[in-house]
């Protein structure tokens, strides 16, 4: 393919305030992925305020509904990125184009310093365990299912005349030290709120799936009531989040106190069931424990499924749901001071993303345990030969502890973060749940 054949693509700076010191993009130049990623490095290494890259790509494929959170044409997201790409169409045939098409997919990259401030629970890394489960990380062919060729990106910016900082009605554009850049806070605060909410809702649904399976087996009456209240706070979750990015408030009516509460009762009780399998661990000797010790502390983990795993399922339910309630928490705290809405909803979400984050490193800390676990038979058959049947029930034990371990998810350095949206002919959209960048 020539050069000429390479699809031109626009991608915009945004920050969410006046920039100061960064890196000069020269106006027409074009940028191959390679230099975009440098650009993103040296954006983060030479920036104090938060920026993000916005890429507007023709949409290959549609999603199902269920993929993500839809939200309705006059949306404040929507008119955000119909404003941005308004003020740069007459100037720049790459956004023309995009302007012109009716379906578009839009690709912000949030890095990992950004990331990181608005918690490590924003994104994980799974060990993947079966393709489905897998995202597809370029873009494809709807038709043919094959990749899509790299294009390069046309730097886009506004040069304001006379612009100051954008408030939550505007988005105006400012040029520093040679660099096109946006001010947009607005449109990167909904954008990384959806992408949060619309990654714990996924997160939520799997929890979800897994506590049905496991349920069908254990026929838990009180188990099973947990579930139902943590699943009935999604109703109330929804509609406050429909609300609030319509820029609306949020009333008693929704029941969205009521099911803050339901949640919070819920990690409470993770938090407690998690000390008692903190110190049952902190009591085994030499890493060496029996079966029949190590069910009594963890109730039905050496059989399929069980209480302990069961637990540990409505545990991540309910982390899920108090990660959707808290994104929510963070929007309407940045929409309460339009002048400055990016660090309050930062602000707003660290302590109690904090709180979360810790309850899911101590739960993972706990898989990891068990999953180094070794087991030794009874006293009492030491010195005897053992049975086919125990040998194999010991086994297949030990095969369970060990796949804790790799369930458990990936807590290596936060990496950037891709939301993106997909906007279609109606002028609707479909927010895609944040995902780690891996290209």
């Amino acid at each position: 393919m020539s050069d000429s054949d390479t699809p031109a693509v626009p991608v915009w700076t945004l920050s969410t305030s006046e920039a100061v010191g960064v890196p000069a993009v020269p106006d027409g130049e074009t940028l191959t992925e390679e230099r975009l990623a440098e650009l993103r490095t040296a954006l983060v290494a030479f920036t104090s305020t938060p920026m993000v890259t916005l890429e507007a790509h023709p949409l290959p494929k549609r999603r199902a509904h269920a993929a993500g959170l839809p939200l309705d044409a006059v949306s404040p997201l929507a008119l955000e990125l119909s404003r941005l790409v308004a003020a740069n169409a007459k100037t720049v045939s790459a956004v023309s184009q995009v302007a012109e098409s009716g379906e578009v997919l839009y690709r912000m990259v949030v890095p990992a310093k950004v990331a990181a401030q608005l918690g490590k629970g924003l994104v994980k890394q799974m060990r993947s365990k079966a393709v489905a489960n897998g995202v597809y990380d370029g873009l494809v062919d709807a038709a043919t299912n094959v990749s899509i060729a790299k294009a390069t990106f046309v730097p886009v910016g506004k040069a304001a005349s006379g612009a100051g900082t954008a408030t939550a009605g505007t988005t105006a554009g400012v040029v520093a030290a040679g660099g096109a850049i946006t001010v947009a806070a607005p449109l990167v605060l909904m954008a990384i709120a959806v992408g949060a909410s619309a990654y714990a809702d996924q997160q939520r649904q799997r929890a979800i799936e897994h506590i049905a399976d496991l349920l069908e087996k254990l026929h838990d009456d009180k188990l099973e009531h947990e579930r139902s209240e943590l699943d009935g706070c999604r109703d109330a979750i929804d509609k406050a989040t429909a609300l609030l990015l319509d820029r609306g408030k949020v009333g008693a009516s929704l029941g969205l106190d009521s099911a803050v509460h339901a949640i919070s009762t819920a990690t409470e009780k993770a938090v407690r069931r998690v000390q008692k399998w903190e110190d049952a661990l902190r009591a085994i000797v030499d890493n060496r424990v029996e079966v029949p010790d190590l069910q009594a502390a963890f109730p039905g983990i050496a059989e399929e499924g069980g209480e302990f795993r069961t637990h540990i399922e409505l545990a991540a339910l309910a982390i899920a749901l108090k990660r959707r309630v808290v994104v929510l928490q963070g929007v309407e705290a940045g929409q309460s001071d339009p002048e400055n809405p990016f660090e309050n909803f930062v602000r707003s979400l660290r302590v109690d993303h904090q709180r979360i984050d810790e309850l899911e490193a101590r739960i993972d800390n706990v898989l990891l345990r068990l999953s180094t676990l070794e087991l030794r038979p009874p006293n009492r058959l030491i010195d005897k030969v053992l049975t086919r049947g125990q040998v194999d029930s010991l086994l297949d034990t030990s095969y369970r502890l060990r796949a804790f371990g790799r369930g458990v998810a990936d807590t290596g350095q936060t990496t950037d973060v891709v939301i993106e949206i997909e906007k279609h002919s109606d002028g609707t959209l479909m927010v895609l749940p944040a995902r780690a960048c891996t290209a």
